[in-house]
């Protein structure tokens, strides 16, 4: 059998993803396992409840929008969805107490099994408000989560993602029944007397410090796989290769617009956080000149803290570059935020000064006006569809005039035998002139330092 050539690996995952979708009606019931104690999540047929604090009832409604397409992409069906109005969520139930009513009867009216809420909710209103609708219940974070669990392909992607869970489990660890009870000293411990009194350690406990365990192990994993990372990104600097990252939030068409770019056959699918594993491609200016494009994570708002720890070695890779191709949904309602969201993510990492051009994408479905809107707050943006080529040549021309400038000007009569020279000022430089003479090639160019100290015994 032979093997899949690379433009074609990305519809062949696609396929394999679509093949591994949740079956609705299968049983997600809670259980206890050995390892940990967890809450798997049931996503089968939800409903969705908001709290608009601020902003405009756009922004709620927005808000609820994209939660509900989060929870599509998770698998499951949206059956209904609520909204309430309130100076800040509730402290014991997230939403107020005539809407938990509310709630309970969607839930009862819809036959959902799970309620979602837009926001990250402490253990204890999660408790609480699934007493209350008796039905269980899950926070945007553990949405997000659960996303990347499914969409985590690679060795680093699948640790960083059991990671954030991890983290984010350990303060929400839930005991039922039995498993709360303490483990009992004296002649209830099995009448072990002297050595076996006190009141021992629970359940929770025991789990906490597995979890705790499990943490330390999938950070040395990471350090390690980290290392391979940076060794690959210092010998791109060793070679003074340009870095180019591709962000933005998910679902803009990052992966589209590399695949456009570089023929990278990267995996591509209209769902939130379709791909989590970073791609680097080595491509190359008009003139020749080499550089690197990189797709990264999907950002999203409320993005969190936990996913943003665990995947910040591949966040660096944003920080690291030497330029940010931000893409934006421009048929989206509200592009404008998700630039926003993005720079929000990009102060966290660390990557707010880095330069950046802003790549409009979709173009071919969005709107005039709102194009024309975002062209006229952002500068140094192009209008792109990776879908059709629209603005591609235009967002080519855009990134090569930003690289970053070599910075030793030299002029040198290469001896013909030396096309080796010449072929690195051509991948690592930008040629000003060139001319073929009798004596050799005669070449005025701008080139790093250390290939200007390799051009010297040439110099004219």
């Amino acid at each position: 059998m032979t093997e899949p050539n690379e433009h074609d690996r990305g519809d062949l995952e696609l396929e394999e993803r679509s093949s591994l979708r949740r079956v609705a009606g299968l049983s997600t019931e809670l259980r206890d396992i050995t390892e940990v104690e967890y809450r798997q999540l049931r996503l089968e047929r939800v409903v969705l409840v908001g709290v608009w604090t601020e902003g405009t009832a756009d922004d709620a409604e927005n808000s609820l929008t994209e939660l509900k397409m989060l929870a599509e992409t998770a698998g499951s069906e949206v059956l209904d969805a609520l909204v309430q109005r309130r100076q800040k969520p509730d402290p014991a139930t997230y939403i107020g107490r005539g809407k938990v009513e509310e709630l309970r009867a969607a839930v009862e009216a819809s036959g959902a099994d799970t309620v979602i809420c837009d926001g990250e909710l402490a253990p204890s209103q999660l408790r609480n408000l699934e007493d209350r609708v008796n039905a269980k219940v899950v926070d945007r974070t553990a949405l997000i989560l659960d996303i990347f669990a499914q969409h985590a392909k690679s060795a680093e992607g699948k640790a960083q993602v059991e990671l954030a869970q991890l983290q984010y489990q350990t303060q929400r660890l839930r005991g039922w029944g039995g498993n709360l009870s303490r483990q009992a000293g004296g002649r209830a411990a099995g009448g072990e007397g002297i050595g076996g009194r006190g009141p021992g350690e629970t359940k929770l406990e025991t789990d906490r410090r597995r979890i705790q365990a499990r943490v330390a192990k999938l950070r040395r994993e990471l350090a390690e796989l980290r290392g391979t990372r940076d060794t690959k990104r210092a010998n791109r600097q060793r070679h003074q290769i340009p870095s180019v990252a591709i962000a933005g939030y998910t679902n803009a068409g990052k992966s589209s617009l590399l695949n456009r770019l570089t023929k990278a056959g990267v995996l591509v699918e209209d769902a939130l956080f379709a791909t989590l594993d970073p791609t680097t491609r080595r491509t190359q200016t008009p003139d020749g000149r080499i550089y690197t494009l990189s797709d990264t994570v999907g950002f999203v708002r409320h993005l969190p803290h936990q996913l943003v720890e665990a995947f910040r070695s591949t966040l660096e890779e944003v920080a690291d570059a030497d330029l940010v191709v931000h893409v934006v949904d421009g048929s989206h309602v509200d592009p404008l935020g998700q630039i926003a969201a993005v720079r929000e993510v990009f102060a966290e990492i660390g990557a707010s000064q880095v330069p950046e051009i802003i790549a409009i994408n979709k173009a071919d479905a969005a709107d005039p006006d709102t194009v024309k809107q975002i062209v006229a707050k952002e500068p140094h943006a192009v209008v792109v569809s990776a879908r059709t080529g629209e603005g591609i040549d235009e967002l080519l021309n855009a990134i090569e005039s930003e690289l970053p400038q070599p910075a030793v000007a030299v002029d040198v009569v290469l001896p013909y035998d030396r096309g080796d020279l010449l072929n690195q000022i051509h991948e690592h430089g930008e040629i000003d002139a060139v001319e073929h003479r009798g004596d050799g090639t005669h070449v005025s160019a701008r080139v790093d330092a250390d290939l200007a100290a390799d051009l010297a015994p040439y110099a004219r």
